[in-house]
């Protein structure tokens, strides 16, 4: 059985847990009340806003030695919802990989909106997580146990396709904030 920690009781981390849950996984939620827990998962993922990451790091870089920790997180400009604060040639996850060398992370569930992470639907389609990362075996069992919570998985390729997929969370997300689609839309894929 596997042991997932969330970083973050929000929408996105409560609707990540329920797919864990869903899968039989042992879900350890915290927050930022929680002072200096011991994480429990061997998969981390952190349901946050960006500018939490690097703290995060800080903090507990040596519990998540030899972890999956998946960054869920759009590193948008929220003042304009006009840019990415990442630089260009990098993405939220890469910037992570780098203050947690020991870990393995992943960057997945930015592309899909709370709300179809918790029905499994977009649309009329399965909802579908695409997840980039560098290790093969932690990507491979982190998308295994997205598909037994309900949800699609696909392997994106390796970390540095984070950054495409931070555009597309960022087009998304742009999208809805102008109210040209709502936040139980999104972008479905058929196969």
């Amino acid at each position: 059985m596997s042991a997932v920690t969330i970083f973050g009781k929000g929408n996105m981390g409560t609707a990540i847990k329920s797919v864990f849950e869903d899968a039989g996984a042992t879900i350890q939620a915290l927050d930022s009340h929680d002072e200096n827990p011991t994480i429990q998962g061997d998969i981390v993922v952190l349901a946050v806003p960006y500018p939490a990451l690097a703290s995060i790091a800080k903090q507990y870089g040596d519990q998540l030695a030899g972890k999956t920790v998946v960054d869920i997180t759009n590193p948008l400009d929220f003042s304009t919802f006009d840019s990415l604060v990442v630089p260009a040639d990098s993405s939220a996850a890469a910037e992570l990989q780098k203050l947690l060398p020991q870990s393995h992370v992943l960057k997945a569930f930015n592309t899909v909106f709370a709300a179809n992470i918790a029905s499994k639907k977009t649309g009329d389609a399965q909802s579908t997580v695409l997840v980039a990362g560098d290790d093969a075996n932690a990507k491979d069992a982190f998308i295994d146990l997205v598909k037994a919570g309900g949800l699609n998985a696909i392997d994106a390729g390796t970390l540095k396709r984070a950054r495409e997929l931070e555009a597309v969370g960022f087009l998304q997300l742009a999208l809805a904030v102008q109210k040209k689609i709502s936040f139980t839309a999104g972008f479905a894929i058929y196969q």
